[in-house]
């Protein structure tokens, strides 16, 4: 295959990549999305052009360390409906990274390797087994959208109430009992889902953010 840019390998098929794949060292973007992938080569790491990848609708249980070498990756990084449950540390050094999706896993805990990319301006976790999320989630101060639907939130963190860009939070579906008096105060909040959650405690200050102009679905 001559090298190029991109490369949109989407439904193929594959069940495996082929290392002609890895040898394109120019690419900016790689879309492998719905091929049955049930891993990734650590060769990976050397696509160091990579603004944009796809790996969703896989059968993954893990990404390779080598990821987080590729820093060039700052556009897209779609990660979601496979079967992670966690991911490599160095991913951490994704530092120009905008967008991530690991929606449809098994995340259990936020990995602490996103809180450590401080570009990302749309963060998508839903559909996992999330329990919490680390008070590091606070250090994403470019953060404007958190889609955390359908997991096992019964709270969030104070440190939420850092994230001063954040415009969306996507709450629904969560057994939440209370959210943190930091919301109250988020400075540029536009919208609070809250619909299919019918375990909140009464929380008065909602009212406020809906009277300045902040839409609450409840």
């Amino acid at each position: 295959m001559p090298e190029r840019a991109s490369l949109n390998l989407w439904k193929k098929k594959l069940g495996r990549v082929p290392d002609s794949v890895w040898e394109q060292t120019a690419l900016e973007t790689l879309v492998l999305a719905e091929n049955d992938l049930s891993e990734v080569s650590d060769k990976i790491g050397q696509l160091a052009h990579l603004r944009m990848l796809d790996l969703g609708h896989n059968q993954l249980t893990g990404i390779p360390e080598t990821l987080g070498n590729v820093e060039s990756l700052r556009d897209f990084l779609y990660l979601h409906d496979n079967q992670l449950t966690e991911l490599p540390a160095t991913l951490g050094k994704l530092k120009e990274l905008r967008y991530l999706n690991i929606s449809e896993n098994q995340f259990a805990r936020l990995p602490e390797c996103v809180t450590k990319m401080t570009a990302l301006v749309e963060l998508h976790a839903t559909d996992n087994r999330l329990t919490e999320l680390p008070e590091s989630i606070g250090e994403l101060a470019n953060l404007r959208e958190l889609y955390l639907r359908n997991n096992s939130l019964v709270g969030l963190p104070p440190s939420i109430g850092q994230l001063k860009e954040l415009r969306r939070i996507d709450l629904r579906g969560n057994p939440l009992r209370h959210l943190p008096e930091e919301l109250r105060t988020s400075p540029r909040l536009e919208k609070i889902d809250l619909r299919w959650v019918d375990t909140l405690e009464e929380t008065s200050w909602l009212e406020e953010l809906e009277a300045r102009g902040c839409l609450v679905y409840r």
